[in-house]
């Protein structure tokens, strides 16, 4: 009696765990509510990294490129897709976030496909941001205009400012993870209006 119960237990605990990693597995295969733009070397190993895990917490599905990427994955077609079905784009600008390619194409396709953009300008001021033709960083003239005009657009967007060397990451976070949510709600709230204005009685 006592060897079956163990065992009814045992089979239990396999089909928890079957169900947690089904639906971990659905989870996955969402889209992302949130893209993450940053350049790595500056910020992935702290607010960029904080925030996607804060996120998680609260159960908001965001893109982290290390985090979502796995061997295999086509950087570009990966990249633009979590992009164009995310609802939200966080910048975080950092000093060199204009000599990475990536993240200029990135901001550009928030801004061409009308994302809502969040920036966090952490040790940079906007002022600062601008693409240029470097050695490390060779543009094409149409590119140096793609990317300024998403740059401009970005700095005229009421963002968050952090200091590193004066601030808490907690706050900035914790901040950042606010704002988020409120985007979220009044893009849902837009897209039932929308929803119940094709209606047709």
């Amino acid at each position: 009696m006592q060897r079956a119960l163990v065992g009814n237990l045992l089979q239990r605990e396999i089909q928890i765990s079957r169900n947690q990693i089904t639906k971990k597995v659905i989870r996955s295969q969402l889209p992302c509510e949130v893209f993450i733009n940053h350049r790595g070397n500056d910020t992935k190993r702290t607010i960029s990294s904080l925030l996607y895990d804060h996120l998680t917490r609260l159960r908001i599905r965001s893109f982290l490129d290390n985090k979502n990427m796995k061997p295999g994955d086509k950087l570009f077609e990966k990249i633009d897709s979590a992009i164009k079905e995310c609802k939200v784009g966080i910048a975080v600008f950092s000093p060199r976030y204009c000599d990475s390619y990536f993240c200029l194409h990135e901001l550009a396709l928030f801004v061409e496909s009308k994302k809502k953009v969040i920036p966090i300008f952490c040790d940079v001021k906007p002022s600062e941001l601008r693409a240029v033709n470097k050695a490390n960083l060779p543009l094409r003239p149409e590119e140096i205009v793609r990317f300024n005009l998403a740059l401009e657009e970005a700095k005229l967007t009421v963002g968050l400012d952090f200091d590193s060397n004066k601030g808490n990451w907690s706050d900035v976070v914790t901040k950042a993870a606010d704002v988020v949510i409120e985007s979220l709600i009044e893009i849902e709230d837009e897209q039932t209006r929308n929803q119940a204005t094709h209606i047709v009685f």
